[in-house]
């Protein structure tokens, strides 16, 4: 049976299942398909294929593509417009605008995690709105529309959808990775690694707040909280900054 066909098959069997109309996410990217099965390959995780459906293949070939797509026009877009910027910045901006945070905030704002094709125990598990699934299925996205209508045409989705909201992206302060701007200023000054040390944690195991300090160079350069060690440590590499930002050259 021709991939055409095994999907056709598909759809007559789920044509009233709970999965949302692929017209009406076709709307919500702005792109219409050629090609209708390269739009249902690009939604379907590999639960689902392993789940009875192995005579469908999963989307993972396209989310290899959409990577790189992806990758490519924001880079010719940044590159494009900061002829001034340097290779690092260009580089750091290019991190914020295709990593998974961001791509999966922009594509459950868009509803795409709705039409994912999932097992059914993936979806007991939570793998709509799993972040992973989530950004892969938009790469795969992107791949899908390289492949039915062409770089422009990718290229037209991926500014509308991510490069016109830059803006709000870079300067969401959750994105910014302060640990490793930390780092960065610290080996250019020629003071070493931070060291993140956890102080305290209180709170029940579900709520959990943890205290930590950064110490450089055996001093205390910052402190942070939060409901994760993670969260914590950006903290307390975000207040480092600070002190850093605010000496005199």
């Amino acid at each position: 049976m021709s991939l055409s066909n095994r999907f056709k098959a598909f759809f007559r069997k789920t044509a009233a299942a709970e999965q949302p109309s692929p017209d009406d996410f076709q709307k919500l990217i702005g792109y219409y398909f050629q090609d209708k099965d390269l739009l249902e390959l690009s939604l379907t995780h590999r639960s689902f294929v392993r789940a009875g459906n192995a005579h469908l293949p999963s989307n993972e070939r396209l989310e290899f593509l959409g990577d790189s797509v992806l990758g490519l026009v924001i880079a010719h877009q940044l590159y494009r417009d900061y002829p001034r910027m340097s290779e690092g910045d260009l580089t750091k901006t290019k991190a914020l605008l295709v990593n998974e945070t961001t791509l999966t905030q922009i594509a459950r704002e868009a509803g795409l995690n709705r039409y994912i094709k999932l097992s059914s125990e993936e979806e007991k598990a939570g793998g709509r709105e799993l972040p992973s699934i989530i950004s892969d299925a938009f790469e795969s996205v992107i791949g899908a529309v390289f492949l039915d209508g062409g770089p422009d045409a990718a290229r037209r989705v991926v500014l509308r959808l991510i490069y016109a909201h830059k803006e709000s992206i870079i300067s969401d302060s959750s994105q910014r990775n302060y640990k490793g701007d930390l780092l960065e200023c610290t080996q250019a000054r020629g003071e070493g690694m931070p060291r993140y040390d956890v102080i305290s944690e209180s709170g029940p195991d579900h709520e959990k707040e943890f205290r930590v300090v950064v110490m450089i160079n055996g001093r205390k350069a910052g402190e942070g909280r939060g409901l994760s060690k993670k969260e914590a440590e950006q903290r307390a590499a975000c207040k480092a900054l600070e002190y850093y930002e605010n000496l005199s050259p």
